[in-house]
């Protein structure tokens, strides 16, 4: 059982050691050995947990959808309207990614020219999100616009942008989005109550 808890962390070490490599170097000019390095690991424990880089790559976006599946299962607080729970959530995911070196990571090995497609983050983000604005449309909340097309496109640039600098993260950022676009979907008696800045902590 120790050794199996030793393995664990190990692990979990080398997969936070290996997204903060990629996110500072970027995948392809990353090296196992600086992730060793890193994590305080020799190159044999490396390779006795992952085969390769892509292996390790594989790994760290599987834990990173781990953690958007967590952003994304957050239900509407009690008493808040759909139009605020899809804020919130989006507010959420730039806050996430502003402190979460594996999420931010995984995205960016996802979308990424260099290694195929594996977990889809930004896929399982786009169908949260026209769930989402659906449900919202059904409940008369917006109106039948292209809404989730907007808002994913916005939110994913704002990922991409974030690499380089986090103010693309920030609430702020986010916010003025929403301020832009929501009196486009919202009928305008139900738009006083929505907060851009979002109802929750991100």
């Amino acid at each position: 059982m120790v050794k199996q808890e030793r393995a664990a962390r190990t692990r979990e070490t080398l997969i936070r050691s290996a997204a903060e490599v990629f996110d500072r170097e970027g995948f392809s000019a990353s090296s196992l050995s600086q992730i060793s390095s890193l994590a305080g690991v020799s190159n044999g424990a490396l390779h006795f947990h992952f085969e390769n880089k892509a292996a390790l790559a594989d790994a760290v976006e599987a834990e990173a959808l781990d953690r958007l599946r967590v952003v994304t299962g957050v239900g509407p607080p009690v008493g808040a309207g759909r139009v605020q729970f899809l804020v919130d959530a989006t507010q959420g995911l730039a806050g996430a990614l502003r402190r979460d070196v594996v999420l931010r990571a995984g995205f960016a090995l996802s979308g990424g020219p260099v290694r195929p497609v594996r977990t889809g983050l930004r896929e399982h983000w786009r169908s949260w999100v026209e769930e989402a604005v659906k449900r919202a449309e059904e409940e008369g909340e917006l109106r039948p616009e292209a809404a989730a097309q907007d808002v994913v496109a916005a939110t994913v640039g704002f990922e991409v942008l974030g690499v380089r600098d986090a103010q693309w993260l920030s609430a702020a950022a986010v916010g003025r989005f929403w301020r832009l676009l929501l009196p486009t979907l919202v009928p305008e008696d139900a738009l006083h109550g929505v907060r851009v800045e979002g109802a929750r902590p991100s």
